[in-house]
């Protein structure tokens, strides 16, 4: 049977969420699929996570963010060109290939995982209206029931065309025996993994460490890369943290950062279903977060109690209770990561969106 085409865009294929989610996927799908990715910053970082067995081109653009209707042709020509399958779009910023796309030159599926920092406190009018309006012919898949409640409740998309699909990881890969952690013994460990954006609220985060730090020897390793790391780098120095924080970098064997700690932290101004939670989950590790997304309801309910507030003190409040006790809400965390965000229920759910045309 011959390979079917998907032609996937992101605003970037930098390494994030929905671009290692992609990868996993793929690799999956193996030669089921020939894949065109393109990146609206031409950035294909993450294509180190494919397999190189995978039949996958990169297409980069000419693009102009205020030469909407240049761009609206350019896309729409390369739509009839490529003739794929489907056409694969991820958030608010491929919305211009659903309007190039409009009413429905190829099959669209359009997948929402979150939002960035202009709409982390509200849905801006205009997107609103142009979802509404563009995505209305499409498949539209969500990762967390805030999305779906969004979608079909301000969006006004028809509940049909809407589908929650969790993020799911190998969750073996974390737990696995005997894996070296990246961080040498010490005192206790708090740390997060994610991309140093500003919609992460590292800030926040160092903030809440320092107010932890004033009680008791402990840690924080922060796992990632970003354009906000010089910044960090520098609120670490002024707060005279240097010797206690630990910035790793971009790493791809994550498992062994989770291995070396005893806390993982969350400290984000918008998420909906973060992998990096169910990461620390499936490592055994007790969640402290802000209370974002769906991640109240990911945890298990023993942990829930530290998913809170929006602030520094709420998080550092969590993150203390969690050292001095954190009992067993890791592995409590552990079997609910297994029972429900698996990636074989992902990739099961996914498969059948990309092989069903009807859908």
């Amino acid at each position: 049977m011959a390979a079917g085409v998907l032609l996937t865009v992101f605003a970037t294929f930098r390494v994030g969420g929905p671009q290692v989610r992609f990868a996993s996927l793929a690799n999956h799908l193996g030669r089921r699929f020939r894949h065109v990715i393109v990146a609206m910053d031409n950035q294909f970082d993450c294509r180190d996570r494919l397999d190189p067995g995978l039949d996958v081109t990169f297409h980069t653009l000419s693009y102009r963010k205020a030469s909407t209707l240049a761009n609206l042709r350019q896309f729409r020509s390369l739509l009839r060109q490529i003739n794929p399958d489907a056409l694969v779009t991820h958030n608010w910023g491929s919305i211009e290939w659903a309007m190039a796309n409009w009413p429905g030159l190829v099959r669209h599926v359009h997948i929402e995982d979150g939002f960035g920092p202009e709409e982390a406190d509200r849905q801006l009018p205009r997107r609103v209206v142009m979802r509404r309006i563009f995505l209305r012919g499409s498949h539209v898949v969500v990762a967390s029931r805030k999305l779906e409640q969004l979608a079909t409740g301000v969006w006004k998309l028809p509940s049909r065309i809407v589908q929650h699909i969790p993020n799911g990881i190998d969750c073996g890969r974390f737990a696995a025996p005997g894996l070296e952690p990246l961080l040498p013994p010490g005192p206790p460990a708090i740390g997060t993994v994610a991309a140093l954006r500003r919609e992460k609220n590292l800030p926040r985060l160092l903030e809440a460490f320092r107010l932890v730090r004033q009680g008791r020897p402990c840690r924080l390793v922060i796992a990632g890369d970003g354009p906000e790391r010089s910044v960090l780098e520098a609120q670490v120095d002024a707060m005279g943290l240097r010797a206690d924080v630990v910035f790793t970098g971009y790493r791809t064997d994550t498992e062994r950062v989770y291995a070396g700690l005893q806390i993982f932290a969350l400290s984000s101004d918008t998420e909906q279903m973060p992998i990096s939670v169910i990461e620390a989950m499936a490592a055994g590790l007790p969640v402290a977060s802000t209370d974002v997304g769906d991640v109240y309801q990911m945890v298990c309910p023993q942990n829930r109690a530290f998913v809170r507030g929006h602030d520094a003190k709420e998080l550092a409040k969590s993150l203390i209770a969690l050292l001095d006790a954190p009992g067993k809400i890791g592995t409590l965390n552990q079997v609910a990561a297994r029972q429900n965000f698996s990636q074989e229920k992902m990739f099961a759910a996914y498969e059948a969106l990309f092989l069903d045309k009807s859908a």
